[in-house]
C-alpha cells in the first residue's frame, strides 16, 4: 500500500500526509508541480522532523508517475467525491497506490479515468468535501486493516 499526492497545494496537508506515511510505514509519492516548495530542505525548514522516517518518491508530472506505477504493476485507487464505491466496500490489495487529488481542484478527467478503482467517503450531501489529509487517514486505515498490514509493534 502506498500513497500518492497529486499536485498538492497546501503544505500543511502534505506534511500531515507525509507524517501519516512515516507512522504507518507507507511509501509516499509526490506528483509535481506542487503549490509550495517541496524539496527535502523546504520540508525540514518547515519542521518536519520525521522526514527521515518516510520514503518519498518524487515524480515530475502525471505522465512520469503513471508510467512508473504501470511499470511496477501497481493499481491506482483514487479518492474522489465523484466515485460511487464506498471506501469501506472496496477490496484493497498490497499493490495499490491510493491517490489523493489537489485540495483546490481534485484531479483532471484523464487522471480520474486512469484509476482502476475510485472510492469515496460517504458524507452529508450539503457539504463539498473533507480535508484531504483526513480523507487519506480514513482510507489508509481501512486499507491497512483489510490487508492486516499495520506496522508491527503491539
Amino acid at each position: 500500500m502506498q500513497l500518492a499526492l497529486y499536485q498538492p497545494d497546501i503544505p500543511q496537508n502534505a506534511g500531515t500526509m507525509l507524517r501519516l506515511c512515516a507512522c504507518l510505514g507507507v511509501t509516499a509519492h509526490i506528483i509535481e508541480p506542487t503549490g509550495f516548495p517541496a524539496s527535502d530542505r523546504a520540508f525540514r525548514r518547515a519542521g518536519m522532523d520525521y522526514l527521515d522516517q518516510v520514503t518519498i518518491i518524487r515524480h515530475i508530472g502525471w505522465s512520469d508517475f503513471n508510467e512508473f506505477r504501470r511499470s511496477e504493476g501497481l493499481r491506482l485507487v483514487l479518492a474522489s467525491t465523484k466515485a460511487e464505491t464506498r471506501y469501506t466496500d472496496f477490496t484493497y490489495a498490497k499493490t495499490d497506490i491510493l491517490l489523493m487529488g489537489r485540495e483546490s481542484a481534485g484531479v483532471p478527467d484523464d487522471v480520474h479515468e486512469a484509476a482502476e478503482g475510485r472510492i469515496l467517503i460517504p458524507m452529508r450531501h450539503t457539504l463539498r468535501s473533507m480535508n484531504v489529509a483526513v480523507t487519506a487517514a480514513m482510507i489508509m486505515g481501512e486499507a491497512l486493516r483489510q490487508l492486516d498490514a499495520f506496522p508491527q509493534g503491539l
